[in-house]
């Protein structure tokens, strides 16, 4: 093989190891963002979903409010039936 075989060789090398080079490099730090923007991501999930139970929390406790209240007037009303029922059978 002659000396310009051997550059063209090398040359050739040489290209094949840029054209390959390049797109990996680029991949590698596709992939850092990606994984940066997955872990944002999965922060921002907990905190939503921590956010959720707090809310659920003080829904449950409206409810469990509205219940008692609920209750009271059912039996007030109860009560007032029992007694206009009273009074009409006098």
């Amino acid at each position: 093989m002659t000396e310009w075989g051997v550059v063209a060789v090398l040359t050739g090398l040489l290209g094949l190891l840029a054209t390959v080079a390049k797109p990996m490099l680029s991949l590698n730090s596709t992939i850092t963002r990606l994984n940066v923007t997955v872990e944002k991501l999965a922060q921002e999930v907990s905190l939503v979903i921590s956010k959720n139970s707090q809310a659920h929390s003080r829904l449950w406790e409206k409810n469990e409010m509205h219940d008692s209240m609920l209750r009271d007037h059912e039996c007030r009303i109860g009560a007032l039936e029992a007694l206009e029922k009273g009074t009409e059978d006098d």
